[in-house]
Formats: structure tokens, C-alpha cells, sequence
């Protein structure tokens, strides 16, 4: 059932606001949840002065939704206060055996994952697979090893061994967004394939190469041509440990070569499997194949840790780039730092662990994930900002909050508020999903005072863009109030 909470003259008198702009903000929003492909779907808003305490508009706001990846915002800010702006991942790299005087290590190498995210990430010169394997071959050839008479031996037992949540879209896991996470993730888990489009539409477009080059993945193509700036139709299927992929969609007509992103087959092979083969041409022979161990052995002598880049960075490009492995790297650390290993009911039970440390009333209130690819997520729009309030009063709140894509500037938030005043600053989280639309985050006003919001929309039928354009009216009439 619908509920509108209207503001009383002397209430908006605490916020510096206008009957009149209160007036048109509701209007707004009733006339958007009547409009054709939005009325047969929930709508709820809500808006909180922070600096004051006060819940200040409400409009469904205790209706259960599911916020897509607005539960970035849940798993990043958990994070600063659980790990700290400054936490770094460690991935070790060691040795097991003896060196003898030929520098034959008659033993095996091993890689211990430590659930970093950006481990061999391609976007990167310093943490690119070549430049990754470089440091590790030096540290190794510094130990005076020139042979191994042995194998890689690959151990992800920081996180457990379901890289995916049951409930994430058959659809969804052979992309990119999709590739979900392992102790010992690799090149961000995913691949490119590259297609070259037919010479007409509708003609077959080809799977030409991947990258990067020897990567084990049997591509089966269904692609087929596109109009002329169609951009990346494709859809990919394959589950993470089968290295079969089945192609379908559509690439733009005029292109070279197009490149889409699909999820890696097992990432944690691919990494010792590539290491290996880059060692055998850098001067390191071995003589075996790489294998997964499922516990770190006796006599182990660390070689090197490997560090990632800082929290505050990984939680940066989290969220304005909205990047679900580096999401659900966070959520599983933070389950494994609680409660000993990696899952997403262990990062579940962190999450929510934190809330009640924050004496947030949970009801409607359901997170099954860290990145919000599930639609088992649940949240009121209430919750969305009394969770944003709350974290406002932390020490690490500015951090959080320079994570945050700012309109006018970055990330999602870009094209928003064309006509934002100077005196005002937005930042925020998106969450899209089929049928899923969600803003949140805080507005600095010209009084000085910041509020938190959250506007989400479940089960429109109108398209992704649509829902975003409606949202952003609503969003502009909030900021017009002030």
C-alpha cells in the first residue's frame, strides 16, 4: 500500500524549504508511479537531514525492495570499519624443498591467494600478468633457482570453493559482472574475446582472439552483426569451471575488432598455469603440470608477499565503477576476518553483524551478497539512509565517502543533475537490474547541512534508461527543495 508522508509548515521551516518545492516533489513523484510501465511496480523514497537527525520526506519508504548494487554501499563502508583505509590483500608466493648447487629446486612452487581482486589485473601497468610474473620470477631466480623439479601448486582455501551465489541469473555468470570470486582470483576473473563482424547486418560475426593469449577457453559463436554503433549485445554462458562458452548476440557492424568480457574459467589454474608457462620462457624450466592443494604444507618458506593497493583504493573503484569481483573479494574478507573463511553467509552474517553494532532496525532488511547481483537482497528505502547516516559519524566516513561517484564528475554519476547548483554536492550509488533502478547517497547543501537519500524502483516495465531518467526527476526535485 502506498504511503505519503506530507510535511507540516513548520517542519519544513527546519529544513530551509519551500511548501511549494515539498508540493512538487510529491506530485513528481505520484505522477511517475501512475505513468505507463511504472505503475504496476514499487516505487520509495526517502530523504534524512543527517546533520539535524531527521527523517525528512518518506514516500513507501518501508517497503521491502531489492537495491541492486547499491549494496556496494553496505559492503565498502563495512570494510573501512572492519579493515581500514590502509588494509592491503597479500597473496605469498613460496617455496617448498631443497635448492641444489645447479639451482635445481627438487620441490614445488606455491601460491597462496589472499582473495586480492586486482591480482594480475589488466587495467594496470603495475599489476598486469606480465608485470606480475616478473616480480615473482625475479624473487625466485633471486633465491638462485633456475629449474624446478616439481610443479605450481595453487591454494584458495582463504575462500571457500562457490565463487557464485545460487541465486545470481544463469544469464549473468558467463559475463564479466557475472565471474564471481575465488581465493586466488586472476586478471579481475575475466577474459576478452575479440569479434570481427560480418560485412552486412545480420551477418555471422567471428570469434577471431582472446586475451590474454593462452588462456584455456573453447569459444562457440552465435554472434552476429549488429547495426553501426549497436556497442556490446553479447551474452555469454558457461558456468566457472567449464572452459566451454557459447556467444550470442550482437557486435556493432564497422569494427575491427570488438571486444567483450566474459568470466574466466577457474581463475585460480589460469594463474598458476600461466605463470608456469611464462617461467619456461623466462629461464625457469619445470617439469610438471600445475595442481590445486587444499592446505598450505609443512617446511614452507615464504618468498614474497605480494601486496595489493590500498583499501581506500579498492574501495574507490568499487564503487564509481560498480565492480562486482572487487565487491565480493571485500564481503568474502570480511567474512573470512570474522569468522575464518571466505562465503557469502559468512560475509552475510559480517554485514549484518555491523548493522546491529549500529543498532539499525533490520526489518525488510535482507543481504545474501556484496555486490547486489542477487535479487535476494532486501532493503527499505529507510534503512538505505539511517545505514548512511550512521556511517557518517565514523572516522573513516570521508574516505567512504570520496568513494562515491560525485554528479557532474565520475562513474555513474556523471551525466546526473545537469543543472546541479555550485553551492550543492551529490555523490552517490547506482543499482540496475532488470526491473531494478536505485539511487543513494548524500547531498551537501548550501546550508551546510548533508542529507542521505535513497530512491529505488522495482518492477517497472519500462527500460533501464527510462527508469534512470524518472529517478532523476525525482532526485532533482529533492535537490530543488533546498
Amino acid at each position: 500500500m502506498r504511503r505519503l508522508i506530507v510535511l507540516t509548515i513548520a517542519f519544513l521551516a527546519t529544513l530551509g524549504a519551500g511548501a511549494q518545492q515539498v508540493v512538487d516533489l510529491e506530485k513528481t513523484i505520484l505522477n511517475i508511479h501512475r505513468e505507463s510501465g511504472m505503475q504496476h511496480g514499487m516505487l520509495s523514497v526517502c530523504v534524512y537531514n543527517i546533520t539535524k537527525g531527521q527523517e525528512v520526506y518518506s514516500y513507501n519508504s518501508q517497503m521491502s525492495m531489492i537495491p541492486g548494487s547499491v549494496v556496494k554501499l553496505f559492503t565498502t563502508g563495512v570494510a573501512f570499519d572492519r579493515l581500514g583505509s590502509d588494509f592491503r590483500f597479500t597473496t605469498q608466493l613460496g617455496i617448498r624443498g631443497e635448492i641444489d648447487r645447479e639451482g635445481v629446486l627438487h620441490g614445488n612452487i606455491y601460491i597462496l591467494g589472499g582473495g586480492d581482486p586486482m591480482l594480475g589485473s589488466y587495467r594496470y601497468r603495475q599489476t598486469t600478468p606480465d608485470s606480475l610474473f616478473d616480480g615473482w620470477t625475479k624473487a625466485l631466480k633471486k633465491k638462485g633457482i633456475r629449474r624446478v623439479d616439481g610443479r605450481i601448486c595453487y591454494h584458495v582455501g582463504i575462500f571457500d570453493e562457490q565463487p557464485l551465489h545460487d541465486s545470481w541469473p544463469w544469464g549473468d555468470v558467463g559475463n564479466y559482472y557475472g565471474a564471481g570470486v575465488s581465493g586466488l582470483n586472476f586478471h579481475e576473473n575475466m577474459y576478452f574475446v575479440y569479434f570481427t563482424p560480418g560485412a552486412k547486418l545480420g551477418y555471422p560475426a567471428s570469434a577471431v582472439r582472446v586475451s590474454p593469449k593462452n588462456i584455456n577457453v573453447l569459444g562457440i559463436s552465435e554472434v552476429t552483426t549488429g547495426p553501426e554503433g549497436s556497442g556490446d549485445n553479447v551474452t555469454i554462458y558457461g558456468g566457472p569451471t567449464a572452459h566451454e562458452r557459447l556467444y550470442r548476440g550482437t557486435v556493432p557492424l564497422g569494427k575491427k575488432e570488438f571486444p567483450v568480457r566474459g568470466a574466466l574459467p577457474n581463475p585460480a589454474k589460469h594463474c598458476a598455469d600461466l605463470f608456469a608457462l611464462y617461467l619456461r620462457t623466462h629461464g625457469v624450466s619445470i617439469s610438471s603440470n600445475s595442481m590445486q592443494v587444499y592446505s598450505q604444507p609443512d617446511s614452507l618458506r615464504i618468498v614474497l608477499d605480494y601486496y595489493s593497493s590500498d583499501y581506500y583504493t579498492l574501495a574507490q573503484y568499487t564503487n564509481m565503477t560498480s565492480n562486482n569481483i572487487y565487491a565480493e573479494s571485500i564481503f568474502k574478507y570480511l567474512g573470512y576476518k570474522k569468522f575464518g573463511k571466505g562465503t557469502f553467509s559468512n560475509g552475510a552474517k559480517a554485514v549484518t553483524d555491523f548493522f546491529r553494532d549500529k543498532k539499525l532496525d533490520l526489518g525488510g532488511v535482507k543481504i545474501v551478497d556484496g555486490s547486489g547481483l542477487s535479487t535476494q537482497n532486501k532493503v527499505t528505502a529507510d534503512f538505505v539512509c539511517r545505514y548512511l547516516m550512521a556511517i557518517s559519524k565514523e572516522a573513516y566516513f570521508n574516505d567512504f565517502l570520496r568513494s562515491l561517484a560525485k554528479v557532474g564528475e565520475n562513474g555513474t554519476a556523471k551525466n546526473l543533475l545537469p543543472s546541479l547548483p555550485a553551492s550543492m554536492t551529490v555523490r552517490l550509488k547506482t543499482g540496475t537490474m532488470e526491473g531494478v533502478k536505485a539511487y543513494a547517497g548524500y547531498i551537501d547543501v548550501a546550508s551546510g547541512d548533508r542529507l542521505a537519500f535513497a530512491i529505488i524502483s522495482n518492477g517497472h516495465e519500462v527500460s533501464s534508461a527510462v527508469a534512470g531518467d524518472k529517478l532523476n526527476k525525482i532526485l532533482q526535485k529533492i535537490v530543488a527543495i533546498y
